[in-house]
């Protein structure tokens, strides 16, 4: 950073004129500081955009992966294998099951499947995290509901080959699959991203000028002067 003297305000000698002239050629003039300045206090807003969006996926990721394994627990601590519990009637209950299939208990035991579709997710998120830079940060939220899902079913995959599910919703033996706190941030984030992404997508084409069907017809370009009354006079 470079330092420029100038001299005190209110001072008349001719030597501080002079002075001040010299000073404002090598520093320039107030605006031409501030233009230099500029770009020094502005360069840091891309990386404080970064970080921001950086924090937003991140605190949303860890919430919802430490939501998913703290309820996991105390479901395995607190509910054998195959029991069930009423929470809201039967409508919702809670169901200890032993998934080791995909979401909702589909695909059973495909266990390098899902490991390999567990990295293609944490890949698909990390480009979706490059591309989506500074857009609305509820896209980075949502995307935090992706990645803390997905992280939490592949702890549990990784660590004990299957998946703990424990919420059943249903009316009596028609029920849907059993799911947990990640499959549902999965769903919905998935869901979120999509419906937002279009929104957006249509918010930016009805931003763009349109031609006008009602603009009248741009008048013919008129003969030079001189070009056709010369003809006639003649």
């Amino acid at each position: 950073m470079s330092w420029c003297w100038r001299p005190r305000r209110g001072s008349r000698t001719r030597t501080a004129s002079k002075s001040s002239s010299s000073t404002a050629g090598a520093c320039g003039s107030p605006s031409g500081a501030r233009s230099t300045l500029r770009p020094t206090m502005t360069e840091h807003a891309p990386r404080r955009r970064n970080l921001i969006e950086a924090g937003v996926l991140g605190g949303v990721a860890s919430g919802v992966y430490l939501a998913d394994q703290v309820t996991k627990a105390l479901v395995v601590t607190n509910l054998p294998v195959g029991t069930r519990t009423n929470v809201v009637g039967d409508f919702v209950q809670l169901w200890h099951a032993q998934n080791r299939g995909a979401a909702f208990s589909l695909l059973q035991d495909s266990q390098v499947l899902f490991l390999v579709v567990s990295a293609v997710a944490l890949v698909t998120i990390a480009y979706f995290y490059r591309s989506l830079h500074g857009r609305s940060l509820w896209l980075y939220a949502i995307l935090g509901l992706v990645l803390g899902g997905t992280l939490g079913n592949l702890t549990d995959r990784i660590r004990q080959q299957y998946v703990t599910d424990f919420v059943s919703v249903g009316i009596g033996d028609v029920r849907w699959p059993t799911f947990n706190v990640a499959d549902s941030s999965i769903v919905v984030g998935i869901l979120s991203i999509v419906v937002l992404l279009a929104i957006f997508e249509r918010g930016d084409a009805e931003r763009l000028p349109r031609p006008r069907a009602d603009r009248a017809p741009a008048p013919e370009p008129s003969q030079r002067p001189g070009s056709g009354g010369g003809g006639a006079a003649g």
